[in-house]
């Protein structure tokens, strides 16, 4: 079982969450090109390791960011 640390509800089971993928900035709407979107829609990085990702609390319904280790599963501070 994964337990996912919600900010709100505390450590709930991954079944009450929706994962949102990996957390990446967004490009500027107004100077952006066709390229630039299609990677930040398309192309994920998927590192084996620290990674920032978005979640979606289903309890409380809020978006938030943890960082996960895509290896453990363990969730925990950035590292460098």
């Amino acid at each position: 079982m994964l337990l996912v640390p919600c900010p709100n509800c505390g450590p709930r089971d991954a079944s009450d969450f929706k994962f949102g993928g990996e957390s990446s900035s967004r490009p500027d709407p107004r100077t952006a090109t066709p390229e630039q979107w299609r990677d930040y829609v398309h192309l994920k990085t998927n590192v084996a390791g620290n990674q920032k990702e978005t979640w979606y609390c289903r309890g409380c319904r809020t978006y938030f960011s943890l960082h996960r280790d895509t290896v453990t599963n363990i969730f925990g501070a950035p590292q460098s």
